[in-house]
Parts: structure tokens; C-alpha cells; sequence
């Protein structure tokens, strides 16, 4: 089994924070990241692209993964 990097867990832990944003938004009608950051501000607009990123990486990882 291949142990994670520095980048696999980074990528690992905004998928998450993406995925618990979503179930706020979805449950309670909260934008956790537009709260913390300002709707659609430069940071929040930055970590939604990097939570988007990171769900690529980790569908392209996963993939790789299962073909091993």
C-alpha cells in the first residue's frame, strides 16, 4: 500500500472541507466559506478553486490507484 504525501493529504483535506461545506450548505443553508471569507471574495473564490483542484487530483490519484 503506498503511503500519502504532503500534497495527497493536502488535496485529501480540502476535499473534505469542500464536502462538509456542501452538506452545511445543502442542510442548513450555510456557506461556511463565504462566512469565514466573504461571499465570493478573492478567498473564498481562491479556496473553492482549490477544493475544485483537489477533487481532480484525487479522482486522477484514485483512478491510478485502482489500476495497480
Amino acid at each position: 500500500m503506498n503511503k500519502l504525501n504532503a500534497v495527497d493529504w493536502v488535496a485529501l483535506v480540502l476535499v473534505v472541507v469542500g464536502g462538509l461545506n456542501w452538506g452545511l450548505v445543502g442542510v442548513l443553508d450555510l456557506d461556511l466559506v463565504a462566512t469565514l471569507f466573504g461571499d465570493m471574495s478573492t478567498i473564498s473564490r481562491v479556496v473553492y478553486a482549490l477544493v475544485g483542484l483537489s477533487a481532480i487530483y484525487m479522482a486522477a490519484t484514485s483512478m491510478k490507484l485502482s489500476k495497480q
